[in-house]
């Protein structure tokens, strides 16, 4: 990687030393299951990522595996079974889900103590209004400490982020208005994105567009995060155009080695904190 690349992967490292130090002072071991629907060769490649890094920090993993064709309420009565488990600490419902289940109504169900990955209402709300006793989503996360790392200031940055998912885009963006940036969230439907991005200080991206950003569409001293990927001909690539943009003088994270690796981490920064809050109740 060159001086103007983000090191995710190392950024990461320094978040699961501190975990495991923590962990090992608690007398209790976290644990954390995973829920997924079908067998979706992206799911299961992100699931065993999860469960890798998971049991690296001495976390309890387990996988519920259920076939494609269960039922919208036999899977939310799986959920209860979670929601109940004393020795169950944190949970993730591994999205996609088949089209017959209601992703929000699962992810609703999911007891929001519980729901490490901070999709439930719940904790999106806690996101927006800044109340930190909630569960904040994992990706939005870690592109904010991404910025603490590097010593960015966010207090009157103009940033553009582009897409508007309710995983990455709109959380993210209450937590950067909740900094103190000016924040402009383009979408499909923005006629111009250039007219953005050229006057933004730092440009987020998860479109799953490769190569959507170019070199002559940003200014000079922007920086650029670039949450998403694609495969094209068997190479993993961002949204942004990073080989010229880098060459440009702009720091970037990379696609892999930069967003993805603090996703991770905080997922299990999360099932940390859910452990230790639970714990507490008792």
């Amino acid at each position: 990687m060159n001086f103007n690349t983000i090191n995710g992967i190392q950024i990461a490292g320094n978040i699961y030393a501190h975990i495991q130090n923590e962990i090992q002072s608690l007398h209790i071991q976290p644990s954390l299951v995973a829920v997924l629907v079908w067998n979706n060769p992206a799911s299961l490649r992100y699931i065993e990522q999860k469960k890798k890094w998971a049991e690296t920090v001495w976390i309890q993993f387990t996988l519920k595996h259920f076939e494609i064709d269960i039922s919208q309420k036999e899977l939310e009565a799986e959920i209860h079974k979670i929601n109940t488990h004393p020795d169950i600490h944190g949970c993730i419902v591994q999205l996609p889900l088949p089209n017959h289940i209601d992703s929000l109504s699962i992810i609703s169900t999911l007891s929001p103590k519980k729901d490490v990955d901070g999709f439930h209402p719940e904790n999106q709300w806690k996101t927006v209004i800044g109340d930190d006793s909630g569960m904040i989503p994992c990706t939005p996360a870690g592109i904010m400490h991404i910025f603490a790392d590097q010593n960015i200031s966010l207090s009157g940055k103009k940033v553009a982020i582009l897409w508007r998912s309710n995983i990455v885009g709109k959380p993210l963006t209450n937590l950067l208005i909740n900094a103190g940036a000016t924040v402009v969230s383009c979408n499909s439907q923005t006629p111009d994105i250039t007219l953005y991005t050229k006057d933004a200080d730092i440009i987020v991206l998860a479109t799953g567009n490769p190569g959507l950003l170019r070199a002559d569409m940003i200014s000079k001293e922007a920086i650029i995060i670039d949450v998403w990927f694609s495969v094209i001909n068997g190479k993993i690539c961002g949204d942004a155009d990073f080989e010229n943009i880098s060459k440009n003088g702009n720091l970037i994270t990379p696609v892999p080695g930069g967003v993805w690796p603090l996703t991770v981490a905080f997922l299990m920064k999360n099932t940390l904190e859910a452990s230790k809050k639970l714990a507490e109740e008792k």
